[in-house]
């Protein structure tokens, strides 16, 4: 039987997805590029965004006329809210939670038997056998760069946020599998590992006197690389304020393992909006964490989420946020327009900041982005970069990667082998979010005396 899969939302579930992938393997299902040729397909669905559940009603309306001329079985999982998973009962075949994914084949198997596993609805707050997931081995989809989850669920309950109502209370991976994780695959070759979870520097929390924490967790990674000597580097999504510790900036410093690239979100920039968010942490807060990483690691790039047109967000309050942004200069922003989640707190709300201001507040903190990148990106040019090659530019003849930063750089190149290596380039031009540069061999780092030249981390 041939079978696809198709992946909505965050990296969480691009990882997830790579573990379904591995137990139809396994299973003995053969994997196919064409949906249409397929028996049995499935979709990882995120109800974070309803951009998101839309695109499931649509392919499985789609999906279920084609029942009609083929046998066809279809599932679904991924990180779905109670009301939308009872809703999905209804339209696929095959309905579960990741924790429960060693059991796909076995639901596959008994389709068409009424067995209480497939019928079951809502979601497990406490994530019970979600280690039985996690002991499934992935298949990776890239052989340069890997997703490893940390944890699992959020205790966090942020007003706006529908996580914890799909996922479930946190829950730690444990320490001795992750690390063992990272080490088969730097000694795999991979170059970019990235740690998983809806609050990673809240690792450990769950299962205290039992489980080291965030920062003993990425020392320990560390000295993995010390060991190891392998050239790689390790990123971490998504960090809370509230939990962001001196101690986890400074275990960041110590190692060259652990990539100088920080995703802090703030949210917000204005306190009230903030509480009325339950962020669970305030703008003095936030500064000092930054503040912090700007005087331990000179050097890391900092990035962060936004959301604008909260319920009640005032005008002023909208400026704190840009003001906010013109303080801290961040090297990204993933900004986005609120709308309410079924299943959040503010879903009871009066959404009631009209759509047309919220996309001029968009427009302005893009602007905002933009005043600041350029000058940043500008500072680089002249200096060689380390870069991982990720694939073609959309520029044709140019490949494109990124720094250890997060920077996006593109160079001529005709050499398809470079992807998926580190590169030195140097960097002749810059523009507001991407920077072009030209390859330098390994040969022409040296300069006239003989000595090697730098090679700016950033």
């Amino acid at each position: 039987m041939k079978y696809h899969v198709i992946t909505l939302g965050c990296q969480m579930n691009l990882s997830d997805g790579e573990r379904v992938i591995s137990v139809l393997d396994k299973a003995g299902y053969q994997w196919t590029d064409n949906e249409e040729e397929a028996n049995l397909i499935g979709i990882l669905a995120c109800s974070v965004r309803q951009k998101a559940i839309d695109k499931v009603y649509s392919r499985i309306h789609k999906w279920n006329k084609w029942k009609n001329h083929k046998n066809l079985i279809t599932f679904i999982s991924g990180c779905i809210l109670p009301d939308d998973h009872e809703k999905f009962l209804k339209l696929f075949d095959i309905t579960f939670q990741m924790k429960d994914l060693p059991k796909l084949p076995e639901m596959i198997s008994n389709y068409g038997i009424t067995t209480p596993l497939h019928l079951k609805v809502g979601i497990d707050p406490h994530n019970e056998n979600i280690e039985q997931f996690w002991d499934v081995k992935p298949n990776y989809q890239s052989n340069f760069e890997a997703f490893i989850p940390i944890q699992n669920g959020c205790d966090k309950f942020c007003s706006f946020c529908a996580v914890p109502y799909t996922r479930g209370r946190e829950v730690s991976r444990p320490s001795r599998d992750i690390v063992a994780e990272v080490a088969l695959l730097a000694a795999q070759g991979y170059k970019s590992i990235t740690l998983l979870g809806q609050n990673v520097n809240s690792y450990g929390l769950d299962k205290k006197g039992e489980e080291i924490t965030f920062p003993q967790l990425l020392r320990e990674i560390g000295e993995l690389g010390k060991r190891l000597k392998k050239d790689f580097w390790v990123y971490f999504t998504s960090p809370h304020p509230r939990d962001m510790t001196d101690e986890v900036i400074e275990v960041i410093a110590e190692y060259p393992v652990l990539a100088k690239q920080i995703h802090l979100p703030m949210q917000s920039g204005d306190d009230k909006v903030l509480m009325r968010m339950n962020r669970k942490h305030n703008m003095e807060k936030y500064r000092h964490i930054v503040e912090s990483i700007r005087r331990i690691i000179p050097q890391a790039t900092l990035f962060t989420d936004i959301i604008v047109g909260f319920t009640g967000e005032t005008d002023e309050q909208f400026d704190n946020t840009r003001k906010a942004m013109e303080e801290f200069q961040f090297n990204m922003s993933y900004t986005a327009i609120y709308s309410p989640r079924p299943g959040a707190t503010s879903h009871r709300w009066d959404d009631d900041v009209p759509l047309e201001e919220k996309k001029r507040r968009l427009h302005v903190l893009t602007e905002e982005l933009r005043k600041h990148n350029l000058p940043y990106n500008n500072s680089l040019v002249g200096k060689t970069l380390r870069v991982l090659v990720k694939g073609d530019d959309r520029k044709e003849g140019f490949l494109s990667g990124h720094t250890e930063g997060k920077l996006i750089v593109r160079f001529a190149a005709e050499n398809k082998k470079l992807v998926g290596q580190f590169v030195d380039v140097k960097i002749t031009s810059a523009s507001d979010f991407s920077m072009e540069g030209e390859l330098v061999e390994a040969g022409s780092l040296k300069s006239e005396a003989g000595q090697p030249k730098s090679v700016v981390t950033v």
